[in-house]
């Protein structure tokens, strides 16, 4: 709950689709495996570029044990990304509990950021990667992608209420763009602690919008 006593987003759910979430599939130790291999793949290849017989080949299982787990490599993108997002919330979770004053909250989220791309995103944001690739609505995975990020302006406007009740909106789309600028910066190379700069620019932003703590 925040401070007003509004739900915030749950930091560990499943991304959900306008009105329902994409289809997924229960991930067997050999479903595991694949998923893996295919995600280590897709973040450093591309999703385009690789293809079943690879990922069954770096797996080490058949393309029939592939197709068995998943019936399609569209559905081991689906999984792959809502793994990713699944990871990412648990990992944000842990920086929110610990923080407990409303701007050093928001805050908690950039500096979350800052250390799961040091971890786990060399390359950049595997979502804004992927809708690098996949452009179309009717893919599966392509509400994996958008609500992910939905969910992220729905986290920036909920912890923004308490510092601006009237303008939470408006502060927490500034806020998202903070964050998303930092975010490619980062994953391009343009200049260096690109999502520090971007907590920076939130760190500042938040001293105009609301008072102190």
């Amino acid at each position: 709950m925040s401070e007003h006593g509004k739900r915030e987003p749950d930091a560990t759910r499943a991304p959900d689709a306008p009105g329902r979430g994409p289809r997924r599939v229960p991930l067997t130790p050999g479903a595991r495996k694949v998923l893996e291999a295919a995600g280590r793949l897709f973040y450093e290849r591309g999703i385009h570029a690789v293809g079943v017989d690879l990922i069954a080949a770096e797996a080490g299982v058949t393309k029939k044990t592939l197709y068995d787990r998943f019936g399609s490599k569209d559905q081991i993108v689906v999984e792959y990304l809502a793994d990713r997002d699944e990871r990412w919330r648990t990992f944000l979770a842990g920086y929110l509990e610990r923080s407990r004053a409303p701007r050093s909250r928001v805050l908690a989220v950039f500096d979350a950021s800052r250390d799961w791309a040091e971890r786990s995103l060399p390359r950049g944001c595997s979502m804004i990667n992927a809708h690098a690739e996949i452009t179309d609505p009717a893919h599966p995975a392509y509400a994996v992608i958008t609500g992910q990020k939905a969910w992220m302006l729905e986290l920036f406007t909920d912890l923004s209420r308490p510092l601006a009740p009237r303008g939470a909106r408006s502060l927490g789309r500034s806020l998202m763009l903070l964050h998303e600028g930092g975010l490619v910066a980062y994953g391009m190379g343009i200049f260096p602690d690109a999502i520090e700069h971007a907590r920076q620019d939130a760190q500042a932003l938040l001293r105009e919008a609301a008072p102190a703590d």
